[in-house]
């Protein structure tokens, strides 16, 4: 009886799944510029026609581009399909933003309690950077659109130390979004002094609370610091009710039946 035998993997499809689990676990971020051809040869320890083969095949996947002259790059439009076409909606009624605080709130927590239990030294420090970042944009005054920026990316640290792949990529398909939100919230937000000192102590906590490990006082301090975002936000006459939401619903039911 005679059997087929196994063939044994190409070594360009070996390494083509590398880097995509690379991809997914977050440690090649949309848009970051590969190393040269050379160099990742000898990091991978593969041959460059079989980089440049398994190059090729995450091209044809759309995950990496390669830019004449430039280099190759991870995609930038990794994830968009989870947010578009929403994402013009949500970015023209701001009355949602409510919304995007209740599911920013789910996703951070988790993010916030897997980080204390899972980031490894150098997660830390890249959060504890990210942090004296924002602080120093927070103090400078540096403005909403560019604090936004920085907040996110503190927020951003603590998801990537969670090294949970579809946590990290649900939030960074959302960026965009939810720093446009940010930046409308913080407005708001610093109308009052007392709010800004607030959000300090609110994020310090939070990044206090990783770097101790300790899961539990982590997913607490995200939790008080967006519960302050929200309960603060529901004075603004920008948010619609969740009644005045109601009755729309109610009335196009009716005027479907």
């Amino acid at each position: 009886m005679s059997h087929s035998a196994i063939k044994a993997p190409r070594i360009s499809d070996v390494v083509a799944e590398k880097l995509e689990g690379m991809i997914l676990e977050g440690s090649l971020a949309p848009g970051q510029k590969l190393p040269p051809e050379r160099e990742l040869a000898a990091q991978l320890e593969v041959s460059r026609p079989s980089l440049r083969e398994a190059l090729q095949k995450l091209q044809a996947k759309s995950l990496l581009t390669r830019r004449q002259g430039g280099g190759t790059f991870v995609s930038t439009d990794l994830g968009m399909s989870f947010v578009d076409p929403l994402s013009q909606l949500f970015k023209s009624h701001p009355e949602f933003n409510y919304d995007l605080l209740e599911f920013r709130h789910a996703l951070e927590e988790v993010a916030a309690h897997y980080a204390a239990l899972r980031a490894t030294e150098d997660d830390l420090i890249l959060i504890e950077q990210r942090y004296q970042q924002w602080l120093d944009g927070h103090e400078r005054r540096i403005g909403a659109e560019q604090e936004a920026e920085l907040d996110w990316r503190f927020h951003l640290s603590i998801a990537e130390a969670s090294h949970n792949a579809v946590l990290l990529h649900s939030m960074r398909a959302l960026f965009d979004l939810f720093k446009q939100t940010i930046a409308a919230n913080l407005e708001f937000l610093y109308i009052k002094e007392d709010r800004r000192a607030a959000i300090r102590h609110q994020h310090e906590k939070m990044k206090d609370a990783v770097l101790a490990r300790d899961a539990q006082a982590a997913q607490q301090a995200v939790n008080d610091h967006l519960a302050f975002v929200e309960e603060t936000l529901q004075q603004s006459s920008r948010l619609a009710t969740h009644a005045e939401r109601s009755l729309r619903r109610i009335g196009l039911m009716r005027r479907g039946a």
